[in-house]
């Protein structure tokens, strides 16, 4: 069956960085859009960042344009989402989603990895 795990999350500072990694597993890695979204308490969940099978497009939410960056290696199935300038309000539960036709869909879920940072 289909595996996302997620791993990296953790407490930091406002300002500081954490490094987000999402290994797959069950799929066709290299042929599947590759996404992170994000709940946090209280708020519905919502589209963080995305990047497409071969990693040549990407999408962000304007939130995080700028501070975060998503990419992958598929030659480790493995994606990834770089965390910079962290603010509070990025505070989530931060998952980890694949698709096969759409970076801003997810057919497939992670099982989520808490982020929390303090001003």
């Amino acid at each position: 069956q289909v595996q996302l795990v997620e791993s990296g999350g953790g407490w930091a500072q406002a300002g500081g960085s954490l490094r987000l990694s999402c290994v797959a597993s069950g799929l066709p890695f290299s042929t599947f859009h590759m996404g992170w979204f994000r709940q946090a308490p209280g708020k519905d969940r919502e589209f963080v960042a995305g990047i497409s099978w071969r990693g040549t497009s990407t999408a962000y939410v304007n939130s995080v344009k700028g501070r975060f960056t998503i990419s992958r290696d598929n030659a480790k199935n493995t994606a990834y989402l770089q965390m910079g300038s962290l603010k509070p309000e990025d505070t989530a539960v931060y998952y980890c989603t694949a698709d096969p036709d759409r970076y801003v869909s997810a057919r497939y879920w992670g099982q989520g990895t808490q982020v929390t940072v303090s001003s």
